[in-house]
């Protein structure tokens, strides 16, 4: 019984000197199929996941202009906190769009923002028309919201951008329950961030919109 013992522990220690070998090049093979099954997965997507990131970009872009606002139109530190805290969350979502399409050689949107001006370069972007998107603000609410001051534009960024907001939220709704879409994990990722994000900021807005009312309301 010992002998045969013996022939076992040799067995066990040459094939532990031959394991480093045999895992060095299990470990190179893996390594290979795995960056393979990587760049295969972002060819996992269909045209509704690419319109979603062009279109969002250009929705995402338009509240870059109202937030931009808060601090030249004496908004109150409570609201310049959350426009701040809304361009810093879009820039980052729109630059992860950006990625996204160009990881899948994809048109990329570039804007250009002048004033109360969005202009989205990029090709095939002649087409698109972001101005039309579900939650966009028209031209004259823009213009209404940068010539409101105080107090009186607090409450209207607030209105407004509820209704932004809104908008992404209803542009996730639809891609989600578009057949094939979502399917890329960064996709869904995203798309379940903005959504949760913004539903999140609409509940936190609509308290400070109530306050305001609210203190109008008393001093009437």
């Amino acid at each position: 019984m010992s002998f045969v013992f013996a022939c076992k522990s040799s067995e066990m220690a040459t094939s532990k000197t031959e394991e480093p070998i045999a895992i060095t090049k299990d470990n190179s093979s893996l390594e290979e199929l795995y960056w393979e099954r990587i760049e295969s997965a972002k060819m996992n997507f269909v045209q509704a996941d690419v319109d979603f990131m062009t279109m969002m970009i250009g929705h995402h872009a338009q509240a870059l202009i109202m937030s931009d606002l808060a601090p030249k139109n004496g908004a109150s530190p409570e609201i310049q906190v959350l426009a701040s805290r809304i361009i810093n969350a879009q820039n980052d979502e729109i630059a992860t769009m950006q990625t996204w399409l160009k990881d899948r050689d994809q048109p990329v949107p570039e804007i250009q923002i002048q004033g109360l001006n969005l202009m989205i370069h990029g090709e095939g972007m002649n087409h698109m028309d972001h101005k039309n998107m579900v939650g966009m603000l028209t031209q004259d609410q823009l213009e209404e919201l940068a010539e409101a001051k105080d107090a009186n534009f607090d409450k209207l960024y607030l209105e407004y951008m509820i209704q932004h907001h809104l908008g992404a939220t209803s542009m996730v709704s639809d891609l989600i329950a578009t057949d094939g879409a979502v399917q890329d994990e960064t996709a869904f990722r995203l798309a379940t961030d903005i959504n949760v994000d913004q539903i999140t900021e609409i509940q936190r807005m609509k308290l400070m919109l109530k306050r305001i009312e609210d203190s109008e309301n008393s001093t009437e």
